[in-house]
């Protein structure tokens, strides 16, 4: 027998407002598969996973008070669910201490940091890189830093939003920096720092 109008309706809200929540959340999930998953080559197979659950769950969608925190709990859970797959059907090998230790990769924020941070900063004008350099990357607080020049915490708080914009905007350019879709940096292209 066919539903009724109002019923199909509600289940159409239902349908949208769940693949609304998917799509605002979908790369911050991705994100945090990347970081988690052993093999980087399953974070799509995992996601799909995810997403298949969750149009599973579309009839109590409503009933879900923090889809975001849900979300993250079928994500963590569907994950924990292929390592403990892959620990029952890989056998460790004889001479796991013969095997090299893998490669670190270094986080794209400190790499960026380590990389672009120098040059960018040397070719900021002198104020804007010596309040950066005492108050972010030396820890002084900044009412010490309004107390040293003689300003308002007031005033040295707008100076050093100021400057990290103005740093910011820098690093973008010359480093060209992409973000992700949450606003987190993605990549970047290394540059040398100035020669002496």
């Amino acid at each position: 027998m066919a539903e009724s109008l109002p019923t199909c309706l509600s289940h159409w809200n239902v349908l949208n407002t769940l693949l609304s929540t998917w799509n605002r959340h979908e790369a911050e999930l991705r994100g945090w598969l990347r970081a988690h998953a052993p093999v980087p080559g399953e974070v799509d197979d995992i996601l799909q996973d995810v997403f298949v659950k969750t149009m599973n769950q579309r009839e109590k969608w409503g009933s879900i008070k923090q889809p975001r925190a849900w979300l993250f709990e079928v994500t963590r859970n569907t994950l924990t669910d292929r390592l403990r797959a892959l620990s029952k059907s890989a056998p460790l090998p004889d001479n796991l201490e013969d095997i090299p230790a893998p490669q670190t990769q270094t986080d794209t924020v400190d790499a960026l940091a380590s990389v672009c941070l120098p040059r960018v900063l040397s070719e900021l004008d002198a104020q804007d890189r010596e309040i950066i350099e005492l108050c972010d990357l030396n820890d002084m607080d900044q009412a010490s830093y309004a107390e040293l020049k003689g300003l308002t915490l007031s005033a040295a708080k707008s100076r050093i939003q100021r400057a990290r914009r103005r740093m910011r905007e820098r690093m973008v350019s010359v480093c060209q920096v992409s973000f992700d879709s949450t606003g987190h940096v993605d990549d970047f292209v290394p540059r040398t720092p100035p020669k002496p």
